[in-house]
């Protein structure tokens, strides 16, 4: 891992947890069963913002979904059968959302859950995981499911909704794709790779491909790279789980700084569309820490 001259260190503030009167701690779902083998009062992640500042959260275990308002009052979005994993909120109020088993549903202003991509030629997921779009619509999705250095047998999608064809394999055989985000001027897509420990770059050609795919970022420790976003400025921001930190990389893959989190499981962050400020999820403690811009 490479790090710049002025590489430095922060400890991320409390901004907001989920209330305990929505929190769920003595129900065993089967997603915590399967993950963690006991149960877990919530388990938040795939933080997006929407137009009018609310941020939205997803809770996996028990599907469902949290709006945070600017006063940082919660609202249940809605609850459905499924395993919400990323997010992302739509021009038209709805959202569109990366679930582990359904695959890419949307949620209309009224809570009602719509199937948007459920397989691909009849073939169907293994569990997708995050999901990120470019100005245009075109959408980009991960299908993680159990892949990883036994099993490399993750992809990632493009998937071009105004066309109303079936996605597209962008690049398949990864061990454990995870988050992914589009740097400022959408000719790179980062990809975070959990098992590989690592951020891989994919350079988008004009004609929807990929080419000289390569490991941009490799971390050492803790379980792996999990969510990732890229701020106006092209820095990528890397939620490091197991390790209890955010890594901030420049544009040219430096480490500029490290935000240090109350537990280890940060999965995944939001930028502010007008501040600037990264928001991080801390999963297992159900909270939402802030770090503001210029830090």
């Amino acid at each position: 891992m490479l790090f710049a001259r002025d590489f430095h260190e922060i400890d991320a503030e409390y901004w907001s947890g989920l209330p305990s009167g929505m929190r769920r701690p003595d129900v065993l779902s089967d997603w915590s069963e399967a993950n963690f083998r006991q149960p877990v009062d919530c388990f938040l992640e795939g933080p997006d913002f929407d137009g009018k500042g609310n941020l939205y959260v997803v809770d996996i275990p028990f599907g469902r979904i949290f709006r945070i308002d600017p006063d940082r009052q919660w609202h249940m979005a809605t609850e459905y059968d499924g395993w919400p994993n990323g997010l992302k909120c739509q021009a038209d109020g709805s959202l569109l959302v990366a679930d582990y088993r359904r695959g890419l549903v949307r949620i209309g202003i009224d809570g009602k859950v719509h199937e948007a991509v459920a397989h691909r030629h009849s073939e169907h997921f293994r569990g997708l995981n995050d999901l990120t779009a470019e100005r245009d619509g075109v959408v980009f999705f991960t299908d993680q499911g159990q892949s990883g250095m036994q099993d490399p047998s993750g992809r990632v999608y493009r998937w071009r909704p105004a066309a109303r064809v079936a996605p597209s394999i962008l690049l398949d055989r990864i061990p454990s794709p995870n988050g992914l985000a589009l740097n400022p001027q959408g000719d790179q897509l980062y990809v975070a790779v959990t098992r590989d420990n690592a951020i891989w770059r994919l350079p988008l050609q004009s004609d929807g491909s990929t080419s000289k795919v390569g490991r941009w970022i490799q971390l050492s420790g803790g379980t792996g790279p999990d969510g990732i976003a890229c701020d106006a400025s092209g820095n990528v921001w890397v939620a490091h789980i197991g390790s209890g930190c955010v890594w901030r990389f420049n544009p040219r893959g430096e480490a500029t700084l490290r935000v240090h989190t109350p537990g280890n499981w940060p999965t995944n962050m939001a930028i502010h569309h007008q501040t600037g400020d990264v928001f991080i999820v801390e999963s297992q403690r159900g909270q939402i820490l802030r770090v503001a811009a210029g830090t």
